[in-house]
């Protein structure tokens, strides 16, 4: 085994880690947070809180690894307090014990995305490693615990969702302790220097657009499980159902190097924001099987090819030493649409029940428009 492809493991074991929770949680702590007495609005202001408090502490997070130029060890930081935060569950009961923990769980689970994209896109860029190649081991890690969890909920209890989440947070905390000891290029600047992104109208355009099609997955990640459920489906198919999504996804991640360099970041999520127009309005039309197998296969053009997307935009428009920084800006503004969307899709799953994922075909819509113009813009400048 080479030395790259050993180098490449041990940014591997970290996004396993990190998504290894996803996948447990994304299907199936709705049901969790069901069992301990919140109803879907709650449910909906619970994934809100979550997303918006990345808003806050996200940008301060990445620009402290930036400002210290080490992004490594701010990473082992959050992984430690992200595997206590998620304990402090397990003596929570009712809405607002819960909306507590997830504020101080969410601030550090959310903070170990950006952290872990700007180590490992530093290693691309300085080693040559292939990201989507890396990435694809938190889609597998994400299968494993969708299909497990799924396995072990249809004839357990939904606390047993819990245990297995505060495990997958143990794991990374380990695998961050093994990410090599880089020693990124430390930003000299003030907090004023962080201005000029937040004045890059391009930036922010393509930021804004990016946020807009992955906030159109709310109503999906708070309750298409339990929406799923309601129709007849049960858990180990519904595990099947997100663990189908991710295979296309991997297979995505696994061939993405010459797609993005062909397509480029623009077109490439031009091309998600209309799969996500399409993926929305076949959910809302119908629960049966082949809608929502044909429906989750677009999942790797939603998610993943929006996320290739940004993640290469962000890592060849970040200014020198504030790479890290920029993920945090668009793990703000991300949070803050998700946040909008997640609150909203509480509400609307309520009264709409499967209807509630047209609006997220329109954020699509918005997200395609944006897409267009700055695709445009750019090549007018060209």
């Amino acid at each position: 085994m080479s030395e790259r492809t050993l180098l490449a493991a041990r940014y591997a074991a970290v996004y396993g880690g990190i998504f290894l929770i996803v996948g447990i949680m994304l299907p199936f702590w709705p049901l969790w947070l069901n069992s301990r007495g919140l109803d879907a609005t709650e449910i909906g202001i619970v994934f809100a809180l979550g997303a918006w408090v990345r808003v806050l502490t996200d940008p301060i997070v990445t620009h402290t690894a930036d400002r210290t130029g080490n992004g490594r060890l701010m990473l082992i930081v959050c992984a430690g307090l992200c595997t206590a935060g998620f304990t402090g569950f397990v003596l929570a009961w009712g809405f607002w014990p819960i909306a507590l923990v997830t504020l101080f769980q969410s601030m550090c689970l959310r903070a170990l995305i950006p952290l872990s994209e700007s180590q490992t896109m530093a290693a691309v860029l300085s080693d040559g490693l292939d990201y989507g190649r890396i990435r694809l081991w938190g889609s597998i890690t994400f299968i494993l615990g969708a299909l497990g969890t799924g396995r072990l909920l249809a004839a357990g209890d939904p606390d047993m969702v819990l245990w297995l989440v505060i495990g997958a947070a143990a794991l990374t905390f380990g695998s961050t302790l093994i990410l090599p000891k880089r020693r990124g290029r430390r930003f000299e600047g003030g907090a004023g220097a962080i201005l000029p992104l937040l004045r890059n109208r391009p930036v922010l355009l393509f930021l804004l657009a990016a946020s807009l099609v992955q906030a159109s997955h709310a109503v999906l990640y708070g309750f298409g499980t339990l929406h799923w459920k309601a129709a007849g489906h049960g858990e180990t198919l519904i595990g099947w159902l997100w663990a189908g999504s991710v295979i296309v996804e991997i297979a995505l991640f696994a061939v993405s190097g010459p797609i993005v360099a062909r397509a480029g970041s623009v077109r490439l999520l031009m091309l998600a924001a209309l799969c996500g127009v399409a993926r929305w309005i076949l959910f809302a039309s119908s629960t049966a099987l082949p809608a929502l197998v044909a429906g989750q296969i677009l999942h790797a053009a939603t998610f993943a090819a929006a996320h290739l997307a940004t993640m290469h935009f962000i890592a060849r428009h970040a200014p020198p030493g504030l790479s890290a920084t920029l993920q945090g800006v668009y793990a703000a503004l991300s949070g803050t649409v998700m946040g909008m969307a997640m609150l909203a899709s509480g509400r609307l799953y309520a009264e709409l029940a499967g209807g509630a994922f047209l609006p997220m075909a329109a954020m699509c819509a918005v997200s395609g428009c944006v897409s267009l113009v700055l695709w445009t813009v750019l090549r007018q400048r060209d």
